[in-house]
C-alpha cells in the first residue's frame, strides 16, 4: 500500500466521522439541561429539575412609559427618587415604598446600587414620569432567590420618578 492511499483512508473515515457527528450527534447518556427525556419518563433529569425557564419569553427589558414627565432626565450617576410596586409576572406584590410609609426609595442609578434592570431602566425618565419596566431574570436576581421572589423570577415595577437630587 502507498503512503496515499493510507492517507485518503484516514482522511475518508475522518470525514465520515464528523459527517455521523453531525448527522446523528453524539449520544450522551445525561440529556442536556432543559430537556426531558419523553422516550424513557423515569428519567431523573427534566425541566423542573434543570434550570427553570423564565416566565416570559423575551429576555430584554421591557419599558413601557405610562405618563411622560416634564421635569429633568435621570442619567447615569444621579440619585434618584422614585416611588415603586414590584410585583411577579402572577400579580404577587414582593415590594413597595407603600409598605415602607409611603417614602420615596433614594437611590443613585447606574452604579450598581440596583438590580441592572433599574439601571437601564431609570436613566432617560423625567420627574413626573411614571414607567414600567419589565425585567427579565437575568437583569433582576437571575438563579438566586431574593426574600419573597423565586429563582429566575420576570420582574414587573411600576415607578414613578418624584425627583433628582
Amino acid at each position: 500500500m502507498t503512503k496515499n492511499f493510507i492517507a485518503a483512508v484516514i482522511i475518508g473515515v475522518l470525514v465520515l466521522i464528523v459527517f455521523s457527528y453531525f448527522i446523528f450527534g453524539f449520544s450522551s447518556s445525561v440529556p442536556a439541561a432543559n430537556t426531558t427525556d419523553t422516550a424513557n419518563p423515569t428519567n431523573p433529569i427534566s425541566i423542573s429539575q434543570a434550570t427553570p425557564a423564565p416566565t416570559i419569553a423575551n429576555e430584554k427589558l421591557q419599558i413601557q412609559d405610562e405618563k411622560v414627565g416634564t421635569g429633568k432626565e435621570v442619567k447615569k450617576g444621579d440619585t434618584v427618587e422614585i416611588k415603586y410596586t414590584g410585583t411577579l409576572t402572577d400579580g404577587t406584590v414582593f415590594d413597595s415604598t407603600d409598605k415602607h410609609g409611603g417614602t420615596p426609595f433614594e437611590t443613585q442609578i447606574g452604579v450598581g446600587q440596583v438590580i441592572k434592570g433599574w439601571d437601564e431602566g431609570i436613566p432617560g425618565m423625567k420627574v413626573g414620569g411614571k414607567r414600567k419596566l419589565i425585567i427579565p431574570p437575568s437583569l433582576g436576581y437571575g438563579d438566586q432567590a431574593a426574600g419573597s421572589i423565586p429563582p429566575n423570577s420576570t420582574l414587573i415595577f411600576q415607578v414613578e420618578l418624584v425627583g433628582i437630587k
